[in-house]
């Protein structure tokens, strides 16, 4: 078994697999078909491998809701020539564009299944391709550990934001005060020692987007679609 940086940060453990990416069609209604521009929320239980010293435990005391999923992380699908792609922000990859398998076993929990993703498409999905198209353009840049707006990097949910712009240059999904804290007002441990290892103060309050809040943007619906059957994987 393969671990990489961003499942060990999440607990979660990567599963070395293969990676042919030909899409097999599902079904003959394209609004039950993954279409390019589609966003991948990926959801955890909030009690899921409870350890404070944990990402995944870090961003589900802070940004969890009491419905009891939690999404620790969103990407881009793109749907080419037949075969599916991913392009996202993780501490593994940093902003990298790979085939669905990769992602797959990048998530992959270790008892070898694969967490709940829900796919939640635009409303007005007519302008997906040039979003898409604006996502590329940040491949190559590292992982945002700082959170921070001002600055090059990506973490997963401002990758999203800073590429879904329309024609008028205005971001579809909006910004708010982060929180880093738990229901309780304190910092979870994994914050703080994140924080520390990287000499900056925690950015409490600092404009910013979360996975959570992204979902329930008015502009975006889920759409009944199961992504694990366009894996490949044999």
């Amino acid at each position: 078994m393969k671990k990489t940086i961003f499942a060990i940060a999440l607990g979660l453990a990567t599963i070395f697999c293969g990676c042919q990416n030909k899409v097999e069609q599902t079904a003959d209604n394209e609004e039950t078909k993954l279409q390019t521009g589609d966003l991948v929320f990926v959801a955890l239980p909030l009690d899921y491998m409870a350890d404070t010293t944990e990402m995944s435990s870090a961003i589900a005391a802070s940004t969890g809701d009491s419905v009891g999923i939690n999404y620790i992380h969103v990407a881009i699908a793109e749907v080419a020539n037949d075969s599916v792609w991913i392009i996202d922000a993780t501490l593994a990859h940093g902003v990298d564009r790979h085939p669905l398998d990769t992602f797959f076993c990048d998530f992959t929990l270790n008892d070898g299944s694969l967490p709940q993703m829900d796919i939640m498409r635009l409303s007005d999905n007519s302008n997906a391709a040039k979003y898409v198209e604006n996502a590329k353009q940040f491949t190559g840049r590292g992982y945002d550990l700082y959170f921070l707006p001002d600055n090059d990097e990506q973490y997963c949910s401002e990758l999203v934001r800073n590429s879904y712009i329309d024609e008028k240059g205005e971001h579809l999904f909006s910004e708010a005060p982060m929180n880093f804290k738990s229901d309780d007002g304190t910092f979870p441990p994994y914050w703080v020692w994140l924080f520390e290892q990287i000499g900056q103060p925690i950015p409490q309050g600092l404009p910013g987007t979360n996975p959570n809040a992204m979902s329930k943007e008015k502009c975006l619906k889920k759409v009944d679609i199961d992504i694990k059957k366009y894996s490949t994987a044999k």
